[in-house]
């Protein structure tokens, strides 16, 4: 049986909500420092974020680009914490968690409101 794209990209628009929202809560009492210090909570969260970098890896473009965000930057970085961990830099992911992800869902609202 085919798949229906357009039901889909639906399911990972809701996967990225849900991935930003479990982000959200591991990171809601850490500050930089502690988030970086903590292997269970930076893990975690990257692990999230892979999830978002697959999810938009697998969205219909036509989509995507309807609406004005930096998609070529998220997906390279899920290629990055899958196959080059070592060369992650924790306070680059804090800035991410914190200044890129609010608008991040922000956008895929939106998209969930025009599109489906």
């Amino acid at each position: 049986m085919k798949k229906d794209n357009h039901v889909e990209s639906q399911k990972r628009l809701q996967h990225i909500v849900e991935a930003i929202d479990e982000i959200q809560r591991y990171v809601l009492n850490e500050t930089g420092i502690s988030f970086c210090q903590s292997n269970i909570i930076h893990n975690a969260a990257l692990f999230q974020l892979s999830v978002i970098g697959e999810a938009i890896n697998l969205m219909e473009d036509e989509k995507l680009e309807k609406y004005d965000y930096p998609w070529h930057k998220v997906r390279p970085f899920r290629n990055l914490i899958a196959h080059e961990y070592f060369n992650i830099k924790l306070n680059a992911v804090w800035q991410i968690i914190k200044n890129d992800l609010p608008t991040l869902k922000t956008v895929v609202y939106q998209i969930l409101a025009n599109e489906f």
